[in-house]
């Protein structure tokens, strides 16, 4: 049988075509590793005076105190001119601030530079967003995170991809997948995979192109079958919902000493398997989990810098915890656990991938069956306001 090359394997782009650049905050302070910190910046922004909140807010083009938006769609956050704003903050949503870094973030149009309104229409329990992640040559990772979380552009590091929801409708409905995709997987397969299955092969499959992400198809059943479970696994642990992972007994991590309070970048012991911070340890640690990397950075030393690079006094950003939270250990060790998972896992996706090429689906022959090109309305969001939103100084937005 032959392979697939790079000129006839599918483009993620076309098979699922709808898509939106991340959100972008524009400032780092709406933001932060814990809740209380974001009520705390609220605070301090509204109690004060006209020049001082001004400084505080840090504004842009884009943003002032006194820029009138609308709300962010199913969110209650106010849209008079935060320039006059004493209210209370609005409640803190989590979101995925970096690429395996659950933050949270004050869900206000105010304070947001590119919101990305169309994204958060469609967030709900059942969306999953597919994330494309820099591709950097000579470096381990993923090109494609999955989450159900809205991601952020990150402030720092590698340039976040696109966003591709799974559906483009609440309530997991209308997937984003080249109209008539399933259909003639179906055909070729036997069967119609569901939404999610094809996202699991997706996840399995993806590799960079010249062109862009490709994902290689295949008519096998055995070898669709094999993908789709990896990357179901893959899927399990990038939500991190439902039963939390764990490892087997005996290679669980464990704080062996307390991390300090303020903790310095961490070292990674190879031979004891151990990771270091400072006069804290935490074992085992695998390596695998330590060599983890996303877009060329190490995701746990992204995560502790993260919690712990130096601020500017007297901003927002500053007011944070003075001494590490206990909570902050409890979700390193689950990002641990996520990490030499995906690691482990990452044998079985790559056989699986490395099969594709048996009776592959091919960009031309979705283009002979007519899945490909998709219509124009298919790389559109759906409309899907089913209500009135709030617009400027309360006014409703008539779409």
């Amino acid at each position: 049988m032959p392979s697939v090359t790079h000129d006839d394997a599918p483009l993620l782009a076309d098979l699922m075509p709808w898509s939106v650049a991340p959100p972008r905050l524009g400032r780092g302070w709406p933001a932060a590793p814990d809740a209380a910190s974001l009520k705390a910046r609220w605070d301090a922004l509204v109690k004060a005076g006209a020049p001082d909140r001004e400084a505080l807010f840090e504004p842009t083009r884009s943003r002032t105190p006194h820029t009138a938006v609308g709300q962010l769609p199913g969110r209650t956050g106010g849209t008079g001119r935060l320039a006059r704003e004493t209210g209370p903050c609005p409640e803190p949503v989590r979101v995925l601030a970096a690429p395996f870094d659950e933050q949270w973030l004050i869900p206000d149009h105010r304070l947001i530079d590119a919101a990305r309104p169309e994204l958060w229409r469609v967030l709900d329990a059942e969306q999953v967003f597919v994330v494309e992640q820099t591709a950097v040559p000579g470096s381990p990772g993923p090109v494609l995170l999955a989450s159900s979380l809205l991601p952020l552009h990150p402030p720092h590091g590698p340039r976040t991809g696109r966003v591709r929801p799974l559906y483009r409708r609440p309530g997991g409905a209308e997937p984003n997948l080249a109209p008539g995709l399933t259909a003639h997987l179906a055909g070729r397969l036997g069967a119609a995979p569901a939404p999610l299955d094809v996202l699991a092969w997706i996840l399995t499959a993806a590799r960079p192109g010249p062109a862009g992400i490709e994902v290689p198809l295949t008519a096998e059943a055995d070898v669709w079958h094999a993908g789709v479970e990896a990357g179901h696994r893959a899927l399990w642990l990038m939500r991190r919902n439902g039963e939390r992972p764990r490892l087997p007994g005996g290679r669980r991590p464990y704080v062996r000493s307390p991390l300090p309070a303020r903790p310095p970048a961490p070292l990674y012991d190879r031979e004891e398997e151990a990771l270091l911070v400072g006069e804290g340890r935490i074992a085992p640690v695998p390596a695998a989990a330590w060599d983890f990397h996303v877009g060329g950075d190490r995701v746990l030393e992204v995560w502790f810098a993260r919690r712990t690079e130096p601020v500017v006094p007297g901003t927002l950003e500053a007011v944070r915890p003075t001494a590490w939270p206990q909570g902050w250990t409890s979700e390193l060790l689950e990002l641990i656990t996520v990490l030499a998972l995906l690691a482990e896992g990452g044998h079985a996706r790559e056989v699986a991938a490395g099969r594709a090429g048996r009776d592959p689906v091919t960009a031309a022959g979705l283009r002979r069956a007519g899945v490909l090109p998709v219509p124009d309305s298919a790389r559109r969001p759906a409309s899907v306001l089913d209500h009135h939103e709030e617009g400027p100084e309360g006014q409703f937005t008539l779409l």
